[in-house]
């Protein structure tokens, strides 16, 4: 297992106090030294802020491409390695988006995601539109629609989860909180067990074990550092793209010939079923997360078309964050991403659960075509089909609507 990050929450200004991000460096810093000699591998270290409207409160909103360029430049020194502002809300207005848009333009390491939801249940019809666009926006901005890996819609997720482009700070001091990189921890348990109870005994201990660890490190090296508050992890099984640390591998090691078909939904739900029952200070998503392009099986099943996105959605109905990491049509049309996202919105509120959507169209890729990306944390896969979907009628009207959570 290891550390995909040690994330630190930070309240930021405007303009930029350089000292509170050194300092947040300085304390990420520690805690990594703290991880490593204990025998963790901590692969980044990362700041998400604040809803990024919150920082302009005092300041326009034409300074803010400038503050996240410095905060890139400034946290790169202090060995920050990514940056997420934290999210667009649903309250907040439509010229935001175009403020996000210039910040992934203008940024290489600076990550951003936007609100489908209101707090209140909410989800603005045309706003989910005016997202579909910023994606398709986004694809435009390099020649492979890379960009996309940066931004994410999100739905009912709430502050500090560490893992990117959803991160983002509620609100008060410092905090830290670790995410992991332990789907083969999954794998490990489900090849060695006879039996599905041993299985779900193992990695209940084997989750409960390292949890102890980490947050025995974490909370150690922060009493030097204080006052800088622990939040926890999000111990999700996020995948790397080989066989020993694949999601899908775990999955189909339950028993399924082919992950996506009849059953998957039944090995998602005893994984995540098996996180719930582990005891550690938790926070964030702390599921099952299906990226398609950061697994090597799940792009494989993808590859051989035994996954569609309609399945992983179902899928996540379950277990996962939503929708991650999608090869998708470079052409897809705004009414069918907006559709996607109208389905992850509706889901996550229906099951007041968080969701995601980090949707990759692929500038000049039909489905069915090759990806051929060069990134360490990607397995090759194939642009997935997505049926064309019209949305008119109710559906496209200039309205709010209230989604309620499912009550027996």
């Amino acid at each position: 297992m290891k550390i995909r990050s040690v994330t630190g929450f930070l309240d930021i200004t405007s303009p930029l106090d350089t000292a509170q991000v050194e300092k947040l460096g300085s304390v990420l810093q520690t805690i990594r030294e703290a991880l490593t000699e204990e025998g963790y591998e901590v692969q980044t270290l990362r700041l998400a802020t604040q809803a990024l409207p919150l920082i302009l409160e005092d300041g326009g909103a034409e300074v803010i491409v400038e503050l996240a360029k410095d905060l890139q430049a400034i946290g790169f020194v202090h060995g920050v390695d990514y940056t997420a502002l934290g999210p667009i809300r649903l309250s907040d207005g439509g010229d935001y988006l175009d403020i996000v848009a210039s910040i992934l333009e203008e940024t290489e390491n600076v990550f951003a995601s936007v609100m489908l939801t209101g707090d209140q249940g909410q989800i603005h019809l045309p706003r989910v539109v005016q997202i579909a666009r910023l994606i398709q926006r986004a694809a435009s901005m390099t020649e492979d629609g890379f960009t996309n890996l940066r931004l994410t819609a999100s739905a009912n997720v709430k502050p500090w989860s560490p893992f990117f482009p959803a991160a983002y700070h509620g609100g008060g001091g410092m905090r830290v909180a670790i995410a992991t990189e332990s789907a083969d921890l999954a794998v490990s348990a489900l090849t060695q067990a006879e039996s599905l109870e041993a299985a779900r005994h193992t990695l209940i201990d084997e989750v409960e074990r390292h949890a102890k660890s980490l947050t025995h490190i974490a909370e150690t090296a922060l009493e030097e550092v204080q006052p800088v508050t622990y939040q926890g992890i999000d111990f999700s099984l996020a995948p790397f793209p080989d066989e020993a640390r694949s999601i899908g591998a775990a999955l189909e090691r339950l028993g399924l010939r082919q992950l996506g078909g009849p059953g998957t939904l039944m090995a998602a739900a005893f994984l995540t079923d098996s996180l719930d029952r582990a005891t550690f200070k938790r926070t964030g998503f702390s599921g099952l997360m299906l990226p398609v392009l950061e697994d090597r099986i799940l792009a494989a099943r993808a590859e051989q078309q035994a996954l569609t996105v309609s399945d992983l959605l179902m899928f996540s109905a379950v277990c996962g964050t939503g929708l991650d990491t999608i090869p998708l049509p470079g052409n897809i049309a705004l009414d069918t991403l907006t559709g996607i996202l109208l389905d992850v919105a509706a889901l996550a509120l229906r099951l007041d659960k968080p969701l995601t959507a980090r949707l990759m169209p692929l500038p000049g890729k039909q489905a069915g075509d090759e990806t051929d990306f060069s990134f360490e944390y990607f397995a090759n896969s194939r642009v997935l089909d997505v049926p064309v979907q019209q949305i008119n009628g109710l559906l496209a009207a200039e309205e709010t609507l209230t989604i309620h959570p499912y009550h027996k």
